[in-house]
């Protein structure tokens, strides 16, 4: 039955594909739009003597690659900063992380790269990839803090107090208690963050940073080729993406197994 069920979710991927390929070839006689993929492989490695270079689009996907990581490592350390003042018994603490929180998140992610890059950058000299990665980070670090301590909030009362009736001192608790327990339930929403966050990614082009969706909207106004530049595009952020969720699933099925 298990065998059925997958091929039965393979034909109706393959036919949601198939039906979503027929339109999209009916809109474009409807508007008499002249498809042109065959110029598609050229936007994304070109050969130059012999050799095999990297296109504007896989010049753009590496750079996205590149900023999402760095952003990414220094969103989970202000999460985590931030959720350990927002556990903490200090009041300046939970004062300054609340702060934090309804301030970034409440406000648009456009607004405060333009405040970062135009404001604080200059103040402190960063530069602009750096601006982006902060924005970025701050950003991001705000949802994953949340991640983190609904996580750890979540797990019973009970495993904190047989962790302190034997002994264990507050970091032990956390390390071989309440973190293990607490990741299988962060992963799901975590790599939900992980995709906004390579998504949220494209803004910085707004202060001309040569990533993906930058060079494809260079490359849609020079060639008038939108719907083949914006769907390869596409194509591309699912390349990060998919394997990303992919991946955590089978992390998923691993820690359920192990606990």
């Amino acid at each position: 039955m298990a065998t059925r069920a997958i091929w039965r979710d393979i034909i109706l991927f393959a036919g949601l594909i198939v039906g979503a390929g027929w339109l999209l070839v009916l809109s474009g006689q409807h508007l008499g739009y002249n498809w042109q993929w065959y110029r598609v492989p050229s936007f994304l490695f070109l050969v130059e003597e012999g050799r095999v270079i990297p296109a504007p689009l896989v010049e753009g996907l590496a750079f996205t690659i590149q900023v999402s990581a760095v952003s990414f490592l220094a969103a989970v350390a202000f999460g985590v900063i931030t959720t350990a003042m927002t556990l903490s018994d200090s009041v300046m603490g939970r004062l300054l992380s609340r702060g934090y929180l309804e301030a970034v998140r409440n406000t648009p992610l456009l607004v405060q790269i333009y405040l970062i890059y135009f404001v604080v950058g200059p103040f402190v000299g960063l530069g602009r990839f750096e601006s982006a990665v902060l924005a970025l980070a701050l950003f991001e670090g705000t949802y994953l803090s949340e991640i983190f301590r609904a996580g750890l909030v979540s797990i019973q009362r009970g495993q904190r107090e047989a962790a302190y009736g034997l002994g264990l001192s507050l970091g032990d608790t956390y390390r071989f208690v309440l973190i293990p327990q607490a990741v299988r339930r962060i992963l799901p929403p975590l790599t939900g963050e992980t995709i906004s966050l390579i998504k949220n990614s494209s803004l910085v082009s707004l202060v001309s940073l040569a990533d993906l969706s930058m060079n494809a909207r260079i490359l849609a106004s020079d060639t008038f080729l939108t719907f083949e530049v914006w769907f390869t595009t596409a194509a591309l952020y699912l390349l990060i993406t998919v394997p990303l969720s992919l991946t955590v699933y089978a992390l998923e099925r691993r820690f359920k197994v192990v606990s």
